[in-house]
């Protein structure tokens, strides 16, 4: 198998003001997997740093913020935890984000380090500021 080069990988800025959590989470998902690279290949991990800011105005189509469900198994027998999409938005919407495009990786060893590159911010405030993001 071929070593992956050192390589300088890119800094990307994904304004999520007023997205749709599907459409924003597929440019995430390809910025991270770095799919519009042109020597793309898929055991290899060439993609890009993102930071998403402004991930609590993010929203949904239609009404799928009330039907959207979010599960969660503490571990004990029955305790099955279940929010809607608008409950998760209010306490942590940076955990929506997160889990759409996980959703959207490989399920495999390189998922885990693409999702380490993904910053995502509550408001627009970010600690990159120093950092040259490329549009």
């Amino acid at each position: 198998m071929e070593k992956e080069p050192t390589q300088n990988r890119s800094w990307h800025i994904v304004d999520c003001k007023s997205a749709v959590l599907g459409r924003i989470s597929t440019q995430i998902a390809d910025l991270l997997r770095g799919k519009k690279k042109i020597g793309f290949r898929q055991n290899l991990d060439s993609g890009a740093y993102v930071v998403a800011i402004n991930a609590a105005s993010i929203s949904v189509s239609g009404s799928k913020a009330k039907q959207m469900r979010y599960y969660k198994h503490t571990g004990y027998i029955g305790n099955l935890k279940t929010s809607t999409y608008s409950e998760v938005l209010e306490s942590n919407p940076e955990k929506i984000l997160l889990h759409a495009v996980k959703g959207m990786l490989t399920k495999n060893k390189i998922a885990k380090d693409q999702i380490k590159r993904l910053k995502i911010y509550r408001g627009s405030i970010h600690p990159h500021k120093n950092i040259k993001f490329k549009d």
